[in-house]
């Protein structure tokens, strides 16, 4: 699979932030991790120089604290095992880092800047030093089978980088998960649940169904394209441990003409390398009319599948769902 599918571990809507760096005079470390797509804006300045959609350090003239390049810690909004970054310089053309670099480290806790910069915090280098293309994307497949939490980027030996994306897989805390003895949401992002492949996301990703918090707007969910044949549309969730799903909630919050008509729900217990087309899949919820812009419950409806891994969720015949809730026990 393309690491780019998998879930950003440093987005913003999961949490991620940069933390500190040491030189961001031209444009503000904040951008690194923002959701939008960069953009360039002709003709547009600031008191200190061009508007850049990015982070943006200023021109190197003597080492500042005897280095020779400039850095930023980064804070994941997930802890997870990265597969691969995407070092994003769009628009820096003639003010990008000719090189940069990536160092890790697991942290227990919200440790603040001065913990991370301890010398007992223990940073691995996960990525040696690369060389950029300016106003490109820069892929880096990632070969690190760790836990970490946070990252420090290093730009050689200044300049400008539009956008840091951290692709992984999601590895939540199971001690505490398991000692709250209560339901939770097996799918969810944030316990480890990823979508591992729809029929359409035409209009919205498939991996937003299962994000923290309500949809902001119909570009928060997941919408596929109008269909003009038979058949429905589909997509298949992994959740983030085997557990037994008790309570569903299907929001098609935003959507109001473009709803599905109706959805149903089917399970498996099933490995990672299952051919999931050949499986007998079980009905866990029939199918159930939905209406616009309403966060629909079912509790009653549900039936009993045991443990079950991975979930289809089938909505009839096309449309948008803004969020998919799987409550119950692992």
């Amino acid at each position: 699979m393309d690491f780019t599918e998998l879930i950003d571990l440093a987005s913003e809507k999961l949490g991620g932030a940069v933390l500190y760096a040491n030189d961001d005079f031209f444009a503000p470390k904040e951008n690194l991790l923002k959701p939008n797509t960069p953009i360039f804006i002709e003709g547009k300045y600031t008191d200190l120089g061009k508007w850049m959609d990015g982070w943006e350090t200023r021109r190197r003239r003597s080492p500042r604290l005897d280095e020779t390049f400039d850095w930023c810690i980064i804070r994941l909004g997930l802890a997870g095992i990265i597969h691969g970054v995407v070092i994003d310089t769009s628009f820096f053309r003639g003010n990008f880092p000719s090189h940069c670099s990536l160092e890790a480290c697991a942290a227990d806790g919200q440790p603040n800047v001065e913990q991370l910069l301890d010398a007992e915090t223990e940073w691995t280098e996960i990525l040696p030093q690369a060389e950029l293309e300016g106003d490109s994307q820069n892929l880096f497949t990632i070969n690190f089978p760790q836990r970490v939490t946070h990252l420090r980027l290093k730009i050689y030996p200044d300049g400008g980088v539009a956008r840091l994306r951290v692709f992984g897989e999601v590895l939540p805390n199971w001690t505490a998960l398991r000692c709250r003895e209560s339901e939770i949401d097996l799918a969810a992002v944030e316990n480890g649940g990823t979508v591992l492949e729809a029929s359409d996301m035409f209009f919205g990703q498939r991996h937003n169904l299962i994000m923290p918090g309500h949809a902001q707007d119909m570009s928060d969910g997941w919408e596929t394209k109008r269909r003009r044949g038979e058949g429905y549309d589909w997509c298949v969730i992994k959740l983030g441990s085997a557990g037994t799903i008790r309570r569903v909630e299907v929001d098609t919050s935003h959507f109001k003409g473009n709803y599905p008509e109706s959805c149903s729900i089917e399970v498996i217990r099933a490995d990672d390398n299952a051919n999931f087309d050949a499986l007998d899949w079980q009905e866990l919820l029939p199918n159930f009319k939905l209406q616009a812009h309403t966060r629909h419950i079912y509790v009653d409806e549900i039936k009993d599948c045991g443990a079950v891994t991975h979930v289809r969720f089938n909505i009839f015949p096309d449309g948008g769902v803004s969020r998919l809730r799987l409550f119950g026990r692992i």
